[in-house]
């Protein structure tokens, strides 16, 4: 495989570069200035060593690693016949997405696709009116990019769906998991599904049925225990259709559809309980007890993705 150019020098850019870095494929890291771009690299492969380097990669120090790869400023850079894919990651501010693509339009060869990381906002409005919109997609990454296998690959109004398989094929390539989300909807896929699952558990919370405590227990230790091994529509067709639909009767007009946060939500931000950032969202949280939380996050989802392996 090509190289492959990542714009921008974010925690995102760095653990997109590190899969592919990972992956003992090149990456070329374009940002506004080169110190930015460097500390990007110095993180990316960092988190790449520690996946895991495959490969030719697997013998290779940190030095070797870097003079694999490049950084550079984004408008210095000439050479984009060596990429196979383009993957902006600027920060989530529209017009910025949109110069960066308008820029992207001219200068990148037409059969290189380019993606956008963007969680918000379509690709159909970040490639608005370009000329060449038919190469361009969300590529939607989680947090962390390095370890969540998911990149949603969203096609916009002019996508052609040939470059949204050839998107897929690369992330299979690497050991991704893509998924192609055919309609550029708000939200795209993974964060639809996310967001109804949220507003049930929230509007739980502000009447006082449950609290945030139990509302994670009931999750982790019933549906999102079996979720890992076999997604949702999969387990339904091992459990039975005609179950659900008969709990749905019951459960489905009772099922909450707000359209705004519920007031608990609205008065923790408004007095700064934003989560663990703040020191407090739901609950207090200490120093301490974000370490180990984090530590013991991190360490989950690597059991988790264990188990996604198993055949």
């Amino acid at each position: 495989m090509k190289s492959v150019a990542v714009i921008g020098t974010g925690i995102m850019g760095a653990g997109i570069a590190a899969g592919f870095i990972a992956q003992n494929i090149p990456v070329i890291i374009l940002g506004r200035s080169k110190e930015k771009g460097d500390a990007c690299l110095d993180k990316a492969i960092t988190l790449a060593k520690k996946i895991g380097v495959v490969g030719d990669g697997a013998t290779k120090d940190e030095a070797d690693l870097k003079k694999q790869q490049f950084v550079g400023i984004l408008e210095d850079w000439q050479d984009w016949g060596q990429c196979s894919w383009v993957i902006e990651t600027v920060a989530e501010n529209l017009e910025l997405k949109q110069q960066v693509f308008q820029y992207l339009d001219q200068v990148v060869p037409s059969n290189i696709p380019i993606g956008s990381n963007s969680s918000g906002f379509p690709i159909s409005k970040i490639a608005e009116g370009l000329k060449t919109a038919n190469r361009m997609m969300g590529a939607h990454y989680f947090m962390p990019a390095e370890v969540v296998p998911l990149v949603e690959i969203v096609m916009g109004q002019k996508t052609d769906i040939q470059f949204a398989e050839q998107a897929c094929e690369l992330y299979k390539a690497i050991g991704k998991k893509p998924v192609l989300v055919k309609k550029d909807i708000p939200g795209f896929l993974a964060n639809r599904i996310q967001h109804a699952l949220m507003r049930e558990a929230l509007s739980l919370v502000q009447e006082g049925i449950a609290t945030p405590e139990d509302i994670d227990d009931a999750v982790r230790y019933s549906f999102g225990f079996r979720y890992a091994a076999v997604g949702p529509m999969t387990q339904k067709e091992i459990s039975g259709w005609d179950g659900m639909a008969n709990a749905a009767k019951e459960i489905y007009p009772s099922l909450s559809n707000i359209t705004t946060l519920p007031p608990k939500v609205v008065m923790l931000m408004a007095d700064g309980k934003t989560g663990m950032k703040a020191g407090e969202g739901f609950r207090k949280w200490t120093p301490e007890q974000i370490k180990t939380v984090s530590d013991s996050y991190s360490r989950r989802l690597k059991a988790a993705f264990d188990v996604l392996n198993i055949e």
